[in-house]
């Protein structure tokens, strides 16, 4: 009996390994739950698990026929029996041994001693994949012999991108190559995937998904009943959170892992936990649900020493990390890192007098801890950050990326050294964000931050980040500058992927990016505007000028003509005088019986008109002269000549007299403007 029994225990013991590796199932009390459940008939344990339709394994085995095959080889007698039922189908005629026949398919994934264990060959499976790319789902339905490489070519089709800048993400069991065969992943049947494109910018949205836009940009209330704990969580998540995330956040809270979670009240049409919150079907702006954990029976034995280490992936997302309270092991432990009290020096100074300094501070520590490789962290204060990324020109404003750092919970370490310093992330926050940090480990830090958030973002956000607890830390707030304020399009916590955070990014960059289009169209028609009126302006200013200078030009000219005409008059009259003194002066004209010698002069003068006068012949030419310049003629103007001959009267002696200079008894004279 004790023979008996150990070969029963061994025979168990193998059963259980072939259906942890066949399932994946690492949690050795809910494997050995799930064999009890089926009364440790291994076929029909991973059917359960793993539904027929998936193509892992097709039973026909009655129960008594399993256990046969599982507990013991099986003779030719008992195949033959066994044939005759119907329960087990019969060999291929060219298989003359177990021994010496190939592995199967179900084999190669379930790794079963093929001698010992008569499994059915399955039929070639189908997998459905789901891929989103943006605004865009693709289905695809491909066998599992296909590649990822096969995927991606049919992608490039769909989607029109090229496979050499496709990055196809969302395998449970990490990155993979294109040349990796789908067989080999184990995937279920149904499967959601995702495309990054970093090398390709996202385009402006446009009229089309301007309506989901809007949906993703609202924010839904869910009201998450705690069963167990008789609690209630209000919790607001944005359109664009996906059920998948929530219930990763409802783990964080409950301590109830995704996979063990018992949900009611989604809506029919939330199939698929990739979907999110705004295409789900869940009422706006409140939708109510209740949670629990999963039941099962009591395990029927504690876990052994050996897995104590074992390290739990959720079915359903595998970067969820069981509750490591189950297994014994510490949080800080698990992540690799001690209290924050070990840590010879704190990422920021408490109580720091200049912003820059303490940020310094902080880079340098960050360094020192996780290397040189992590974004280039801006040194000001948060006022400084917001006006370099919000307030420059449309084309260089950028998002604003707020780290907020808390030594105190166990996801900081993993964070910063898995997610802040991945390359893609760095490339990604340098080219298109600026990234501001501080540490909220110290409370009067803290309390600094919530000041400095309550000035620049207002209260909401203040009272956002104050109800994170400090296992939800570390935090990236993604902050979009608006015309009127100032709006966190995201908050990312600590207990993310890089893939998923950067998925998160770009996404917040699509919504970025398309206002930024719509505020260079504005500020472009604004330039155009004021150009245009610099320009009306300046030919205004050009035309006050001319006209100024027309003006002053014809007050010159109007001056200049008042003064010459003030000159005129002043030579006129000066003219006048000399003229009258001239004729007040001359001797009194004789008489023509005087009986002296006189001289009888006639003048033409230049307009034709004749003068004439009467001269005693003993007469200066001075007196003659003074006689025509008392006409109007002075002799400095005019030239007094003779007819004939011809002689210039002005060019003789003026004291010489009228009889000396021929004048006598009579002459006619006529005068001529000088040259």
């Amino acid at each position: 009996m004790a023979s008996e029994s150990g070969d029963s225990n061994m025979d168990r013991e193998m059963i259980l390994a072939d259906f942890q590796a066949c399932t994946g199932i690492d949690n050795i009390a809910e494997a050995i739950t799930l064999l009890e459940l089926n009364n440790w008939d291994l076929v029909a344990a991973i059917n359960g698990v793993i539904p027929q339709e998936n193509g892992i394994l097709q039973s026909t085995y009655s129960s008594q026929a399993s256990q046969a095959n599982i507990f013991g080889p099986v003779s030719q007698s008992e195949a033959a029996e066994a044939e005759a039922r119907g329960a087990v189908p019969p060999p291929p005629p060219s298989s003359s041994s177990s021994s010496s026949s190939p592995p199967s398919s179900a084999s190669a994934f379930c790794p079963l001693n093929v001698s010992s264990r008569h499994i059915v060959e399955r039929q070639s499976r189908m997998l459905h994949f789901r891929v989103e790319y943006r605004q865009r789902s693709v289905e695809l339905v491909v066998e599992e012999a296909s590649t990822v490489g096969d995927i991606k070519q049919i992608l490039e089709s769909e989607l029109g991108i090229p496979v050499s800048k496709m990055q196809l993400k969302g395998w449970k069991s990490g990155d993979v190559s294109d040349s990796t065969v789908l067989r080999s992943l184990h995937l279920p049947k149904n499967n959601s995937l995702y495309v990054l494109t970093p090398d390709i910018a996202p385009a402006a949205s446009t009229s089309t998904n301007s309506a989901l836009q809007d949906s993703l940009n609202q924010n839904f209330l869910l009201v998450i009943s705690h069963r167990e704990a008789q609690r209630d969580y209000s919790l607001n998540f944005p359109g664009s959170r996906t059920i998948q995330e929530v219930k990763r956040n409802i783990s964080d809270l409950t301590n109830i892992p995704v996979r063990h979670q018992q949900w009611e009240g989604w809506p029919a049409s939330a199939s698929d936990d990739s979907m999110t919150l705004a295409v789900s079907g869940i009422s706006y702006p409140c939708h109510h649900l209740s949670v629990c954990r999963r039941s099962s029976p009591a395990n029927p034995q504690e876990p052994t020493e050996e897995c104590a280490d074992v390290h739990m992936i959720s079915d359903s997302e595998g970067d969820d990390f069981e509750d490591a309270s189950e297994f014994g092991v510490d949080d800080s432990e698990m992540f690799g890192m001690g209290s924050s009290s070990s840590r010879k020096s704190p990422m920021m100074p408490e109580n720091s007098e200049n912003e820059a300094d303490a940020l310094l501070h902080f880079t340098a520590e960050f360094s020192s801890r996780y290397g040189e490789n992590h974004p280039m962290f801006f040194i000001g204060s948060l006022e400084a950050a917001s006006q370099e990324a919000f307030y420059g020109k449309a084309r260089d404003r950028k998002l604003l990326a707020i780290y907020l750092h808390n030594d105190d919970s166990v996801l900081s370490n993993v964070f910063c050294s898995q997610m802040m310093c991945a390359d893609s992330i760095v490339s990604y926050l340098s080219q298109n964000f600026i990234t501001w940090a501080w540490d909220v480990t110290k409370e009067a830090n803290k309390a600094r931050l919530l000041t400095m958030c309550t000035r620049h973002f207002g209260s909401v956000v203040t009272q956002t980040v104050r109800t994170y607890k400090t296992d939800q830390f570390p935090l990236l707030l993604i902050v979009m500058g608006k015309r009127t304020s100032n709006e966190v399009l995201n908050v990312i916590q600590g207990n993310t992927t890089v893939d998923e955070l950067m998925m998160r990014l770009m996404g917040a960059m699509e919504i970025f990016t398309a206002q930024q289009q719509e505020d260079i169209k504005d500020e472009d028609e604004r330039e155009a505007r004021e150009m245009v009126k610099r320009e009306q302006d300046e030919a205004y200013r050009l035309s006050l000028e001319a006209d100024r200078k027309k003006r002053e030009a014809q007050e010159r000219e109007e001056a200049e003509q008042v003064r010459l005409e003030r000159m005129k008059k002043e030579q006129e009259e000066e003219k006048e005088a000399i003229r009258l003194s001239l004729e007040q002066t001359l001797p009194p004209e004789p008489e023509e019986d005087s009986g002296e010698q006189i001289s009888k002069l006639r003048i033409r003068t230049p307009s034709g008109e004749f003068v004439e006068r009467r001269f005693l012949g003993s007469c200066k030419l001075q007196v003659l002269f003074d006689f025509v310049a008392s006409k109007g003629y002075p002799s400095d103007e005019f030239k007094l000549l003779t007819t004939f001959p011809r002689r210039n009267i002005t060019q003789l002696d003026p004291a010489s007299t009228l009889v000396e200079a021929k004048l006598f008894p009579q002459e006619t004279l006529f005068l001529e403007a000088k040259e």
